[in-house]
């Protein structure tokens, strides 16, 4: 709303003065508007108070305009809401909302509303610039005026004023120090001008209530999840580039369809973003490349996620038919170049790029950032090219110049840069302008021009822009999807249309246009200018190539999509909509879980089964969902049905549990017509799940299903017991079904039933043991009675064979009671490999009570390796890491080793207690302790990939076996392995170079060893060459950091040409190298930094032998350049 402001720009509810829901906005006027240069029109010279009144709005075009008068009589008897006539403007109906006495304030209220009889139609809406004017019919030059700026819709039908006038100062005070009252006679004119304002956007004045971005673009943004903005515009950019999207859906991922595979959730992502229409989440994207919380909260930069991604994908996309897409969509060509003047001779390189960095500050707009990409340095005088004989030194000229461009270039504008001053990242908001078009070929090589058969023309297609600063901020992009198309605001989860000034200019940064009427770039107090520079700008462009336009947005069909894709998540959608729906309708059901003859003899623990036990184990009790109103016989039905039985064979017993935490069957549910809602009320106990057991009654000659009675009536009555059976041999406990015994039967007329069940010889000895409760197993008297043994419903009874031959060192547990005591104790306990190692991780269930040896035998038995050659450590449950080595022949028990509060060494053992490591030695324990572990850290990819090692070597060993032993760990070939070396670091910096035949005991173990290849270009030197010892440090050269490194220096080389080979020697790159300041340092322990500029050559400001080159920054990666700090996608 323009124009307008104060504290009564209010929205009221007038429902006092009409039933009917109509919401009315309030807007005070603007008593603050600079009085005019030129005297105010008379109010019935409506062209001139038209021109006066509505004032041309800025980037604003008219539809239509017109106005009307409204001849208000007898104010004082209207009623307390009135209307006006119904006018047309724009073939849209108006009229003038009129509260004669006030909208509940003591002011005349006027609002412009639609006239429509009753509702607009749901899609009706009009951007309107409107005013009303109030005058004295008898003496126009009286008058009151408000304006406004709308967008009128179906549930914003009316806008205006409601303090547009103070009825006081109307009636009885003459009108601006005048003569004449404003309303003389009770009688006042009301004139509303209004404007239509064409909206080719769609969203002029939206407040975005109810925007739908499909029914409005077709298209749909996706989810921020904290502060992934900036991935969200690089994602729609590589979305709306159709051979990409393309490409990534040929990736096979049918066999490899999880969460944890990147390229599977892109191509969700690309689905969803193509198929749904609400915005899509990133969720699974993100979760997919292995970041956490403080990757998803932390903005990053988007060249190098871009990068990263595109070398994630085009891995994935090898041997597939998009393996040469990337490359051929994103990949052009640079010639490095240094050219002699005055001789033929030139040394070049030919590089590719993915993307292109472009200066911004000092650059008016992109021509001037490609001519200063190019521009050419002449070497001369003392900087002269050395080029080698015959021509030795020589004027040149060194350059780069273009080979080719992709047809989809992505040119990244450096608006972020290091300031030397502040000593941190600062963005640059100087103004910069790029085309919507431009002409390429400027920038090739004479070669290249001459060699290309098609024009080199660009059309943008994509502009990422940041809001704010270094530090905070909002990306958001601009996209063209289609060749002929418009462009689109991409906002994360909002799609709408844009204008070319809002891709264009309001993109190109620098200072604020000078808006006299307010804005960002106000007039600020005490100020004569306007110096405010915009936050919002760009930081990355897309453009295509207009010769490849139909190869790149050739559109994605529905036949490009694999079936599985929609297949799997349409599968996903229903599972999703029938879990909802069960919780919608979870008041309606209730779990019931059935244990059976066959869940029990799948059984191998306490009691039935064990209610943890999860679902789809075959001795776990099936959960069934059933309606609350359920009777008891039809479940019983469905229960038999599955088992194959008819619906009277199936007799349900309620589970209780008992006081010594037993879970047993106790009485037969005889009430079949009861609903489960009822049994659970009756059987059940409050706030634990309801089981039943499923009794099997077999069919008799009648064919009648017959269930013995078990009621307390008859003291010889049957009891319900249940038979497990151990056997000795297998060191195994199953369930095997139930019997039915009587009261007063002795408790040995129950081994004939047992041998027979068993299908054994009659004569066969056995022993009884009952499974009171966990702790107690006692055995049976064969001569007492069932009574006398207090045996009841839902009993348990062990059964063995009795093996008195039987050599004991054959099994582990002779009998029950000892396998029963096994199970009481055994806990699962994970076995996983030493950090850095191969190995499998795998789980055994174990004893508390078993011992050091008892223990690493069922390992070694498991690993099919001697446990003699098997070493444990107790792990950190802070951070995973190894707490402490194990001695073989302690004199601990398992429970001992995992939860002792202290170690056998001293002090508060923090290690888990459900886990240990292993490791497969090559040698005995014994072995073992005749060699010294030596830790050394192999740099495999310059200095920012670290993989801790330990070698074993013979304490008279050298540093030779220490090389052969890390070339063996990590399969080195003879060839790399000689030119490996060790370098030993103290305090962030190297202190010496171990040869050879050095031997380890004198390898100070305060130190770190590094291992490393020498570099080709070390191993190739000349004799002119030189090298020197890098360290890290952080503004002073006594606070080191990071890993030091050996680099090379050439002569005559520049340290502008240094730092890109301290690039690729270290795999430092992008904003992490442009942060370093390079010096010179001696080794004395106060010495002060000498810092180099890029013109300096190195070798030439060396002045003793005992200098180092010192990388002054941040210690922010501690170590793990690349790997903490930097973008990663697993």
């Amino acid at each position: 709303m323009d124009n307008l402001g104060g504290p009564d720009m209010l929205i009221d509810d007038y429902d006092q003065y009409n039933q009917q829901e109509n919401e009315v906005v309030n807007i005070s006027p603007d008593d603050a508007s600079e009085e005019p240069a030129d005297a105010p029109p008379r109010a019935d010279d409506f062209e001139a108070m038209k021109r006066h009144v509505l004032v041309d709005l800025p980037d604003a075009e008219a539809e239509t305009e017109a106005y009307h008068t409204w001849h208000i009589e007898k104010w004082r008897t209207l009623p307390r809401r009135e209307h006006g006539p119904v006018f047309e403007v724009g073939g849209h109906p108006w009229r003038v909302l009129f509260f004669p006495y006030g909208n509940q304030v003591d002011c005349a209220s006027f609002y412009l509303e639609h006239g429509f009889e009753n509702e607009p139609p749901p899609d009706w809406y009009a951007c309107v610039q409107f005013a009303l004017v109030l005058w004295n019919p008898n003496d126009p030059t009286i008058f009151r005026t408000h304006t406004a700026t709308h967008r009128f819709n179906a549930k914003e039908g009316d806008w205006g004023f409601t303090r547009f006038v103070e009825l006081r100062k109307a009636f009885n005070q003459p009108w601006e120090d005048g003569s004449r009252h404003l309303i003389e006679n009770d009688e006042a004119k009301l004139t509303a001008y209004v404007r239509i304002i064409k909206d080719p956007t769609g969203v002029l004045w939206h407040n975005f209530e109810g925007y739908d971005s499909k029914k409005e673009t077709g298209m749909v943004g996706l989810k921020n999840q904290g502060a992934t903005c900036y991935l969200n515009s690089l994602l729609q950019s590589l979305y709306f580039t159709d051979a990409f999207r393309k490409a990534v859906y040929q990736i096979p991922t049918e066999q490899d369809a999880n969460r944890s595979n990147s390229a599977w959730t892109l191509q969700r992502l690309f689905f969803k973003l193509q198929k749904d229409k609400f915005a899509v989440s990133t969720n699974e994207l993100t979760a997919s490349f292995g970041w956490d919380t403080r990757q998803i909260f932390e903005q990053q930069d988007v060249q190098e996620l871009s990068r990263i991604l595109m070398e994630v994908l085009e891995k994935k996309m090898k041997d597939t038919p998009a393996e040469r897409t990337l490359p051929e969509l994103f990949v052009g060509k640079t010639k490095t170049y240094i050219s002699c003047i005055n001789v033929d001779y030139e040394s070049s390189r030919i590089e590719e790029f993915w993307d292109l960095q472009l200066n911004v500050r000092g650059n008016k707009n992109l021509h001037e950032s490609f001519m200063d990409y190019i521009q050419v340095e002449t070497l001369e005088g003392e900087n002269k090219y050395d080029a080698g004989e015959p021509y030795k030194l020589q004027d040149a000229k060194k350059g780069v110049i273009f080979e080719s461009f992709p047809p989809v270039l992505h040119l990244q504008l450096k608006r972020f840069e290091y300031d030397i001053n502040r000593d941190a990242m600062m963005k640059v908001n100087d103004r910069h302008e790029f085309p919507e078009e431009f002409d390429a070929s400027l920038y090739l090589s004479e070669e290249a021009r001459a060699a290309s058969t098609e024009p080199w023309d660009y059309q943008l297609h994509g502009v990422l822009v940041h809001s704010g600063d270094f530090n905070a901020g909002h990306y958001y992009a601009f996209l063209k999807p289609k060749k002929d198309g418009f462009f689109y605001k991409f906002d994360d989860d909002r799609v709408t249309r844009s204008t070319m000034k809002e891709v264009l200019e309001e993109n190109f940064g620098g200072e604020y246009a000078n808006v006299a009427n307010g804005g960002p770039g106000q007039r600020q107090p005490y100020m004569r200018g306007y110096s405010t520079k915009r936050s919002m700008n760009a930081y990355m462009l897309v453009y295509i190539r207009k010769s490849r336009l139909d190869q790149v947005l050739h559109g994605v069909n529905e036949s490009d999509i694999p079936s599985h894709i929609e297949r799997k998540i349409t599968e996903e959608q229903a599972e999703l909509a029938r879990k909802k729906k069960e919780r919608e309708e979870a008041h309606l059901y209730m779990n019931v879980g059935v244990i059976t003859e066959k869940t029990f003899q799948a059984h191998h623990g306490f009691d039935l089964t064990s209610y943890e036990l999860e679902q789809g184990d075959p001795a776990a009790a099936q959960v069934y969902r059933i309606l609350r109103t359920t009777k008891i016989s039809e479940f019983a039905a469905t229960v038999a049905e599955e088992l194959e039985l008819g619906p009277d064979q199936i007799r349900f017993w309620n589970m209780v549990g008992r006081q010594n935490k037993t879970n047993r069957p106790d009485q037969p549910i005889r009430d079949t017509e009861m609903t489960i809602e009822e049994a659970l009320t009756k059987y059940g106990t409050r706030g634990r799940p309801f089981y039943l057991w499923a009794e099997h009654a077999p069919k008799s000659d009648d064919g009648k299903a017959v269930f013995p009675d078990t009621g307390p009536t008859n003291p010889n009555a049957p009891i319900l017991v249940f038979l497990k059976y151990f056997d000795v041999k297998a060191q195994s406990l199953t369930g095997v079904g139930h019997i039915y015994v009587k009261k007063l039967d002795k408790v040995s007329e129950i081994a004939p039933q047992i041998n027979k069940l068993m299908q054994w010889d009659s004569s066969t000895p056995i022993l009884l043991f009952e499974e009171i409760k966990y702790s107690m197993i006692e055995v049976m008297k064969p001569k007492q009675t069932f009574q006398q043994s207090e045996i009841q419903d839902g009993d348990i009874i062990c059964f063995q064979q009795n093996l008195p031959d039987l050599d004991p060192s054959t099994v582990t547990y002779s009998d029950a009671r000892q396998y029963y005591d096994y199970l009481l104790n055994r806990i699962p306990v994970s076995f996983y490999p030493k950090p850095s190692t191969e190995g499998e991780a795998f789980s055994l269930s174990l004893s508390k009570k078993m011992t050091y040896e008892q223990f690493s035998g069922k390992v070694g038995e498991y690993l099919k390796v001697d446990p003699t050659h098997i070493r444990f450590a107790t792990i950190s449950s802070t951070n995973n890491k190894i707490k402490m080595w194990l001695k073989r022949g302690m004199n601990h028990t398992l429970q001992q080793i995992l939860h002792s509060q202290f170690s056998s060494y001293g002090g508060y053992a923090a290690h888990r207690g459900d886990a240990l490591y292993y490791e497969v030695l090559e040698t005995s324990l014994a072995d073992y302790e005749t060699k010294k572990i030596m830790k050394v850290i192999w740099l495999s990819d310059g200095i920012s990939k670290e993989e801790p090692l330990e070698i074993l070597v013979a304490k008279n060993g050298i540093i030779g076996d220490l090389v052969n032993g890390i070339a063996k760990k990590i399969n080195l070939d003879e060839q790399t392995a000689r030119n490996v070396r060790i370098l030993e670091v103290h305090g962030g910096k190297i202190h010496k170079e171990l040869i050879e035949d050095f031997n380890v005991v004198g390898v100070n173990e305060f130190t770190t060893l590094y291992a490393e290849k020498i570099p080709d270009e070390e191993i190739h030197a000349s004799d002119d060459d030189r090298f020197i010892y890098c360290f890290h440090f952080d503004k002073e050269a006594s606070k080191p950091h990071g890993i030091p490194f050996k680099f090379m220096l050439k002569p005559g080389e520049s340290l502008k040409d240094t730092k890109e080979r301290i690039s690729r020697r270290t795999g430092i790159k992008g904003k992490l190298l442009q942060q370093i300041k390079f010096a010179l340092v001696s080794r004395a322990i106060y010495a002060k930094p000498r810092y180099l500029e890029d013109d300096d050559i190195i070798l030439d400001l060396l002045q003793d032998g005992d200098e180092m080159l010192g990388l002054d920054h941040v210690n922010k990666a501690r170590n793990f350049w690349g790997r903490a700090e930097g973008m990663f996608i697993r």
